[in-house]
């Protein structure tokens, strides 16, 4: 078999973080001829997989980077990397320190996302909690009430480009951490930073599916730094054109814009589903 491995935001999301019904037809098509296809998202489990239900991703999908592979045969975790207690102090030691506040993210025994945060500092983090809040089936909790056995995915911060340079230049100094950052959405003076395990990652995660499904060959689409790892253990890679220039040039090739269903329009070509 051959597996399809889809990015979701920047790339089969639209700019408005949904599938198009192009998209969502090609998926029909895709699932019609026995195309095997999953996902591979720095999203957490509940902040994708409504967007999913119903449009055939029936095989394991890949969440956080590569941080935990779930099974919806079986609604189980399949694979996980967490955060260790060490790793954890000194993540939060190195976003505090830039007067950034840190979102643990965890995952419970009852399979359930939980985000702890320690006293917003301004109206940014507060409308970064809320739309966490507004996520389904996730909950939000102060930071004092964080187990001292949670099971921590990654943690993410929200801050000032200076900060959050800051942060990632101290990750980088510690090899079993990885730093992903860029552009936030309210605005070039802010970006995002989430930071997990070294040893999850797409790219390994990938590994484990192409294994675990027997795929012969891996074909994926991804538009940020997070996908390269997915790139290299591809057999073919395709970025769309909103990425950015180093993500296309290490790709097999570049397909039309995410607003424009480039990957749907791409794969319509590839598969002759239009026949």
């Amino acid at each position: 078999m051959q597996l399809i491995v889809f990015d979701l935001d920047g790339t089969l999301l639209n700019g408005k973080g949904k599938l198009s019904p192009y998209t969502k037809e090609t998926l029909a098509r895709l699932a019609d001829r026995g195309i095997a296809y999953t996902v591979a998202t720095g999203r957490t489990l509940h902040a994708a997989r409504h967007l999913l239900d119903g449009y055939g991703f029936g095989l394991p999908h890949v969440y956080k980077n590569g941080v935990m592979i779930w099974d919806p045969a079986n609604d189980e975790v399949s694979h996980q990397h967490y955060l260790n207690p060490q790793e954890v102090a000194h993540v939060l030691a190195a976003v505090t320190a830039q007067h950034i506040t840190p979102f643990v993210f965890t995952w419970g025994p009852e399979q359930r996302h939980v985000i702890y945060h320690a006293d917003l500092r301004n109206e940014t983090e507060q409308r970064l909690a809320r739309q966490f809040l507004k996520r389904r089936e996730v909950e939000v909790r102060p930071a004092s009430e964080l187990p001292a056995n949670a099971q921590i995915t990654n943690i993410s911060a929200l801050g000032a480009v200076s900060a959050v340079h800051a942060v990632e230049a101290l990750i980088e100094q510690e090899p079993q951490l990885v730093a992903y950052a860029g552009p936030a959405w309210e605005g070039d003076d802010w970006r995002w930073i989430d930071i997990h395990h070294t040893d999850a990652s797409k790219g390994s995660a990938v590994d484990t599916l192409r294994a675990q499904l027997g795929a012969k060959r891996v074909i994926c689409f991804g538009d940020s730094d997070n996908d390269l790892s997915m790139f290299a253990r591809a057999d073919e890679s395709y970025a769309p054109e909103n990425a950015g220039e180093h993500i296309k040039a290490a790709a097999t090739a570049v397909i039309g814009h995410h607003d424009e269903d480039g990957v749907a329009r791409f794969l319509r070509e590839r598969f002759e589903l239009d026949r």
